[in-house]
């Protein structure tokens, strides 16, 4: 936001203060200045002269001696090669020595033998464009039309004697997107007198209800919606005073109606729009969404396919404005306009964004809008637009007013409480002082009662007020104290400590980490092997996607440890274990509603060790745990894994999963380049702590010795070692304090469908020691039971 300091003199009197101590105050009070400039800083001794002779050059068909009166009691003789001018023309005249814009200097000197002092002036020599100056002419010198007399400095004359600050706004503050919202806060920091001129209408005969209505189709798009009509419309150049000031904000001038919308907007922060009454189908505005492929022209001459999601302003045939951004090239103000509708509303910034964003537009209008604008500011920058037609006597204000507000808020009001504050801000200022800031910046302050203005949506809480009342008392004037808090220290989660003793554990083990990315190929899951059904294929897509390779988010860790592992291999490295702790993405049914973040543990090896070095490190992880009644149980339907070599693991007597563990698929592992078996476990860590049991009860040592018990057994190569545990350790009850698979064994002197196992069975009281007969007792009950429940008997 560009804010010319003439301009916001209408408002607060900073004229005395140095520019440059003015851009730190500012700064320093929350609006951050990102520069100045001296406006005419780069014109030196310009002025305006009469040309009171001319006479042809005796030595050149196209030059001109002219002499010129600057007001220095004698005439100066500059010789120009000009065609335009004659005698008696007012002009600016470069003095010289003199400089202009582009770094030009001036300089007394003759030309074919003739004098010249200095040099006549085009606007382009001055740095204007025919948008400041309409009368001018582009090539050629500047006859000047302005109110002015011989001697008078250029800079007064057009009104380049001007300081523009460039101001960086916060999204927070749209109301500072103003004159009046920067002169406010100017007042504030100084603490000057800041005061708005209540805008005057002169209305003259007729009746706005005989040329309009208006149609609101949904107050939460379009809040407030106001029109007033101007009739026999003169349409013609502003005055230079208002080119000047839209030239130093950085908007063209074009012709006295646009340019006072564009006034208005810069001075009262609201957008408004113009209408060629004569061009609108009916005497109906409806502000509306548009339809599906409805076409819509813009002032650029560009044409919009529109959607239902955009909001236009429209007569009863045509959109003839996307609302909040531009206005349509079906009813732009032209020459022969008689007839004009402004229209100042106040739409829903959101809705402005989105159809800005689709449309490839963005505007001094939409940028304001996409903020959230005061709805309360609407009818005043109205009034104003009319005032200012009288004045620059642009046409004539019909009677009447159409205003449809459907979304009137409540003001936010907030308890003044002055000790909080003080206590809050580090701070010890007085209630008076307070008051007096929030004054300044138009709060309302009653008793003990803050009410925010209508402009300031960013005032939610205590902490808004505090901050208006700092930053103007100044942060810098803040004394020092000492840190002070009651808080407690910090600790992690019963989850988090969980998860950092896994780590710790698996670093312990000898497994490395890793860290792949959340974002994954869609095909990474082909690589192992799953089914075109599987779950795992189901994903959340990322709407913006860094590329192919990173389109969804993952729903397996395997693939990511299979890549790290095999990039190990490809290396040549003999042997890799590695594991990665990290989270899934598993999408909801409804795809309104966020995935699931699930935390899995992945962890395997290549080149050392086998199946049962993975169950041992598993089985570390489960005691580790504290897990209960924990099962391996055979899987031959996982196709990532052999079928052969692979268990689910679970846990509370088989109701819970907690995980797979098994070598990789020979054909998986191919996928990724290993000739050698892979092994890989897989764990829900999330699983894993809902059902762990971390306390850790100790018993004393036993007082007796045990006895021991070694069995051999045929069985069906089908049959689970972990059933025959269990058979045993139920058979021998509390006596048996342990069962231990020590061989295996599969020949053909057994049957090529058989298998012996041989357990040894550790049994113990804690009251006495085991007789042999106590031994023996307990053996049979447990052969009894193989028997009965698993059909096994001793190998003969």
């Amino acid at each position: 936001m560009k804010l010319s300091m003439n301009w916001a003199k209408d408002f607060v009197d900073v004229s005395d203060i140095p520019i440059k101590d003015y851009c730190d105050k500012l700064t320093d009070t929350g609006s951050k200045v990102e520069g100045y400039e001296v406006l005419g800083s780069d014109i030196e001794n310009v002025v305006v002269g009469k040309i009171v002779k001319i006479t042809k050059h005796p030595d050149s068909d196209h030059l001109q001696i002219c002499q010129i009166d600057c007001g220095e009691g004698s005439l100066r003789q500059i010789v120009t090669g000009a065609q335009n001018v004659f005698e008696g023309a007012v002009v600016p005249v470069a003095k010289a020595p003199a400089k202009l814009p582009g770094g030009v200097v001036i300089k007394a000197g003759k030309l074919r033998g003739e004098e010249s002092n200095g040099m006549l002036c085009s606007i382009a020599e001055l740095g204007l464009t025919l948008h400041e100056v309409p009368y001018a002419i582009e090539d050629g010198i500047f006859i000047m039309n302005e109110d002015c007399k011989v001697g008078d400095d250029i800079h007064d004359v057009m009104l380049l004697n001007d300081n523009v600050v460039e101001f960086e706004i916060t999204s927070n503050r749209p109301d500072c997107l103003s004159v009046i919202g920067l002169a406010r806060e100017s007042a504030a920091s100084y603490g000057r007198d800041f005061s708005v001129k209540t805008p005057v209408v002169t209305e003259t005969d007729g009746n706005i209800a005989d040329y309009l209505s208006v149609d609101v189709e949904d107050g939460n798009l379009c809040r407030r919606y106001a029109a007033r009509v101007v009739k026999n419309v003169k349409i013609e150049p502003s005055p230079l005073w208002m080119r000047m000031r839209l030239r130093a904000a950085g908007v063209r001038p074009i012709n006295n109606i646009v340019d006072i919308t564009n006034y208005v907007m810069l001075e009262y922060g609201q957008p408004m729009h113009a209408f060629d009454y004569a061009m609108l189908d009916g005497k109906r505005i409806v502000v509306r969404n548009a339809q599906d492929g409805e076409i819509f022209k813009s002032l650029d001459d560009i044409d919009h396919t529109l959607t239902a999601k955009n909001l236009v302003i429209a007569d009863e045939k045509k959109a003839v404005a996307l609302a909040g951004v531009m206005g349509g090239a079906n009813s732009e103000i032209k020459d022969s306009t008689v007839t004009v509708v402004f229209e100042s509303a106040n739409f829903d910034g959101a809705t402005v964004r989105v159809s800005g964003k689709s449309q490839g537009m963005r505007t001094e209008s939409s940028a304001r809008f996409e903020k959230g604008l005061d709805p309360e500011n609407v009818m005043p920058a109205l009034d104003r637009a009319c005032e200012l037609v009288t004045m620059l006597g642009a046409g004539e204000i019909v009677c009447g007013t159409i205003d449809v507000y459907k979304g009137k808020s409540e003001p936010v009001t907030l308890p003044l409480d002055v000790d909080t504050i003080n206590h809050f801000l580090g701070v010890n200022l007085s209630r008076e002082y307070m008051e007096k800031v929030l004054v300044s910046l138009d709060f309302k302050v009653e008793g003990d009662t803050v009410t925010a203005p209508s402009f300031r949506a960013d005032i939610t809480c205590m902490n808004d007020i505090a901050e208006e009342i700092i930053r103007m008392y100044g942060y810098n004037n803040i004394e020092s104290t000492p840190f002070r808090c009651n808080v407690k220290a910090g600790m992690l989660t019963p989850k988090q400590s969980f998860e950092k003793s896994l780590h710790k554990l698996l670093c312990g083990m000898g497994v490395n980490e890793c860290m792949t990315f959340s974002f994954v190929s869609p095909k990474n899951v082909d690589k192992i092997a799953l089914p075109a059904d599987a779950p795992e294929r189901r994903c959340v897509v990322i709407s913006n996607p860094l590329g192919e390779d990173t389109g969804v988010m993952r729903t397996t860790l395997i693939p990511g440890l299979l890549e790290v592992l095999a990039r190990n291999n490809n290396f040549h490295s003999d042997a890799a274990s590695l594991y990665e702790l990290a989270r899934i993405y598993i999408p909801d049914e409804n795809p309104e509603n966020l995935p699931e973040e699930r935390k899995m543990l992945a962890f395997g090896f290549y080149g050392e060790g086998d199946y049962y070095a993975l169950k041992g490190m598993t089985d570390n992880i489960i005691a580790f745990a504290g897990l209960k009644n924990v099962r391996y149980v055979a899987d031959c339907e996982q196709p990532t894994f052999h079928p052969g070599r692979c268990a689910t693991i679970t846990a509370r007597g088989g109701r819970e999963v907690v995980g797979t563990l098994g070598q990789i698929h020979p054909t998986v592992g191919a996928n990724y380049g290993f000739s050698a078996p892979v092994y890989v476990a897989y764990l829900n860590v999330d699983k894993l702590f809902e059902l762990s049991d971390m306390k850790k009860q100790y018993k004393p040592l036993p007082k007796y010795p045990a006895t021991t018990r070694d069995f051999s057994f045929v069985c069906d190569k089908s049959l689970e070692a972990a059933s025959v545990d269990d058979v045993m350790k139920k058979a021998g009850g509390k006596l048996v304090e342990k069962v231990e698979l020590f061989d295996v064994y599969t020949g053909e002197k057994i049957g090529l469908d058989n298998k012996s196992v041989a357990f040894r069975v550790t049994m113990r009281a804690a009251d006495h020691t085991l007789t042999d007969e106590e031994a023996d007792m307990i053996s049979q009950k447990i052969l009894a039971s193989l028997e009965k429940n698993l059909g096994i008997t001793l190998r003969r």
